[in-house]
């Protein structure tokens, strides 16, 4: 007899190396200062960690997110921008990741060092234009 602990079409929780973004949502709020962001994650059995820069036009850093071990597969947060007048396009980055194998428990890491990056996805929005994009 076999057992079925997940119902069809449910996903089952993944190991680090599977799990991935699945999507990024945006929505700018009025004014252009704030932008909410949604992630969608595979279901995953370690909680993984996000590293999110959202980038002007111009290439200058106008916002940074680290989640660590984020909890849920699927969530959101507000992001505030630097620029005074927001105005033109921004670039989205984020990174999926889990400390490196054989790194300490509680070790600090550095942005982009003891790290093992398994997924990323970059989106873009007009500050200008409220809404979901």
């Amino acid at each position: 007899m076999r057992i079925q602990f997940y119902e069809d079409g449910v996903p089952s929780p993944r190991p680090p190396e599977e799990v991935r973004f699945n999507q990024l949502g945006l929505y700018v709020y009025p004014g252009g200062r704030q932008v909410a962001i949604g992630f969608d994650v595979t279901p995953f059995l370690e909680r993984p960690s996000i590293e999110v820069t959202v980038t002007n036009d111009d290439g200058r850093v106008a916002a940074t997110l680290t989640v660590v071990e984020a909890m849920q597969p699927n969530f959101n947060l507000t992001m505030h921008l630097r620029d005074q007048e927001p105005t033109g396009l921004y670039h989205v980055e984020a990174v999926l990741y889990y400390p490196a194998p054989g790194s300490a428990p509680g070790e600090r890491h550095t942005p982009g060092s003891g790290r093992m990056v398994v997924d990323s996805i970059s989106k873009s929005f007009n500050a200008t234009q409220v809404g979901e994009q």
